[in-house]
């Protein structure tokens, strides 16, 4: 009978003095969160309607993917960042075995309509499937995303250029007393993170992204936007060995050519093959950049002054030549005439 009823106290003391078991499926029950649950998608999560609402963004730029001066686009992979708050997300964590976050689809809670203000073309992949629900009411969503976005180019120092791109970050309809845009980190931080995880550049060296944040009047209504200025630097080394170097070839080989002696047309004939290579390198130029420029590029002042240098060089051989053939033939007369 003691042994009995020894087995049977412990017993019961460890059926009073476990552990407590609690699950995701528990906060969300207490929060009464499900798909069919409107009041969570519907309209903006606050209680007093006066109260707006705090958007916290934050961009870093994971990878230059291309930057095409003719059609005037700059496409980066970015990461996105952003947490706002929802007055109907809140719970006492101790109550939940200390559960103080929890991931959740992202179609059942409403999300800001932020957009990029110089994307010309969606990205196709899709977002983020999921958010993250902290026990203080505080919305979590990050997202990845490859940027397509038109960035007025400025190339009169090609190749030793800097490009400077915006991606613009504003909402579609709410005004700034509905929605107002924060910036996370200042420039510093955001550039050296964004330096530090780049995986590739292209052809271009990242040297700097600064973030500023402003009010600005669209459609009558005031909305706050956040600029990320991504500064970049071209790598000219290739474009030199392609370019400028080969024409400076070319044009020293065009002067050289001035000690062939005179007489026939092999001269001509080299000094016409040696322009129509330039000619060629000019072409190929043209391809890469933008007709949109409103100054004319150094390099295009370049090839245009060695184009004419040899132009004239080509031209005094022809005529020297025609001299020459007219003194040859002069003579030739007179002394016809001798004899």
């Amino acid at each position: 009978t003691l042994a009995l009823c020894c087995l049977l106290f412990i017993q019961v003391r460890s059926v009073l003095f476990a552990a407590p078991t609690c699950s995701y499926q528990n906060v969300l029950d207490h929060l009464h969160l499900t798909k069919a649950n409107e009041t969570f998608t519907m309209s903006r999560p606050v209680k007093d309607h006066t109260n707006k609402t705090v958007l916290y963004l934050e961009m870093i730029v994971y990878a230059i993917l291309d930057v095409k001066e003719t059609d005037q686009t700059f496409i980066a992979y970015v990461w996105i960042y952003m947490e706002w708050g929802n007055d109907y997300i809140l719970w006492n964590k101790d109550d939940f075995c200390g559960i103080s976050e929890v991931i959740v689809p992202t179609e059942v809670l409403w999300k800001p309509d932020i957009t990029i203000e110089e994307m010309i073309e969606k990205d196709k992949a899709p977002q983020s499937p999921f958010l993250k629900i902290h026990s203080n009411g505080t919305i979590e969503f990050r997202n990845d995303q490859i940027v397509i976005s038109a960035c007025r180019m400025h190339v009169y120092k090609f190749p030793f250029d800097i490009q400077k791109c915006n991606i613009t970050f504003k909402s579609y309809l709410y005004a700034e007393h509905e929605l107002q845009i924060e910036i996370e980190k200042n420039s510093s931080v955001i550039s050296m993170w964004s330096r530090e995880i780049m995986a590739t550049e292209f052809e271009w060296v990242f040297v700097d992204m600064t973030v500023t944040n402003s009010t600005v009047n669209h459609y009558g209504y005031n909305q706050t936007i956040v600029i990320y200025t991504i500064e970049m630097k071209r790598k000219s080394v290739l474009h030199v060995a392609s370019f400028v170097l080969p024409i400076l070839f070319f044009l020293c080989l065009d002067f050289f050519s001035l000690l062939l002696p005179h007489g026939g047309g092999e001269k001509i004939g080299f000094k016409t093959t040696v322009l129509l290579a330039v000619t060629v390198l000019q072409l190929i130029l043209i391809e890469i950049l933008p007709f949109t420029s409103s100054k004319i590029p150094l390099i295009v002042v370049y090839i245009l002054g060695i184009f004419g240098l040899m132009l004239l060089s080509l031209l005094e051989t022809i005529v020297v030549n025609y001299l020459i053939e007219m003194d040859s033939a002069s003579q030739d007369d007179a002394q016809s005439v001798n004899e």
